[in-house]
């Protein structure tokens, strides 16, 4: 059974961020942490509220779950809202912050260069869904949602900026702990298919994580059968 926790609206990035917390506290305990983070409009206001807190930042490396074709910098790459909404504000080392070089020409080698330097296992991934059922880059019927072999591939969105790099079913499903953060009620569908849905990896790839910790909103959760 997937485990899930919904909280009320107005303090899921508050508790989302404990949740990290606690993931990242027990297993810096233990050495060194990976971690793979989302990109995306909810995840942003946890890693504000994560900010915050009291860690042992210099314990963490920090990779991606997927980026757009585009440059550090522009509104749209995942790496430039994570570093505004956390890199810039603790003492993560500069050298162990690993993003997605998205932008380069050729995505198949820039695939390629990212699964080389990628953990062969993550100690913590954190991922989101879409109204589609996607999480990462890996959009419901795409070739990418389908990947079993390569860790780190080329992806295309439905809509722009088409172009993308994302993790695989392998990085998924080998991640030591894995943290979904849902929020709205127009993912509500999304994880209801997600969680309670008939198994369909390829139309709902967000079903690849369903043996994570689900951190939903109860907007999001407002579809969810209570008797599953």
């Amino acid at each position: 059974m997937p485990r899930v926790l919904i909280v009320p609206a107005e303090t899921f990035a508050a508790r989302a961020a404990e949740c990290l917390v606690h993931a990242l506290r027990t297993l810096a305990a233990e050495g060194p942490v990976s971690m793979a983070l989302a990109g995306g409009a909810t995840p942003r206001a946890v890693y504000a509220s994560l900010a915050a807190a009291d860690l042992p930042w210099d314990r963490l490396r920090v990779y991606f779950g997927d980026e757009r074709a585009v440059g550090p910098d522009h509104p749209d790459s995942n790496y430039r809202m994570v570093r505004d909404a956390l890199l810039s504000r603790v003492p993560i080392p500069d050298v162990q912050v690993f993003r997605m070089q998205a932008e380069d020409a050729d995505l198949e080698a820039a695939a390629a260069a990212y699964a080389a330097v990628l953990p062969g296992r993550l100690d913590l991934l954190v991922l989101g869904v879409g109204a589609d059922g996607h999480t990462a880059s890996l959009f419901p019927g795409s070739t990418a949602a389908q990947e079993r072999r390569r860790t780190v591939v080329p992806a295309f969105a439905p809509d722009p900026p088409r172009e993308r790099l994302t993790i695989t079913r392998p990085v998924i499903w080998t991640a030591r702990h894995t943290l979904v953060l849902v929020a709205g009620a127009g993912k509500a569908a999304a994880v209801r298919a997600a969680l309670q849905g008939p198994e369909d990896l390829n139309g709902c790839p967000a079903q690849l994580a369903r043996r994570g910790l689900w951190v939903l909103d109860a907007n999001a959760a407002s579809r969810l059968s209570k008797s599953e």
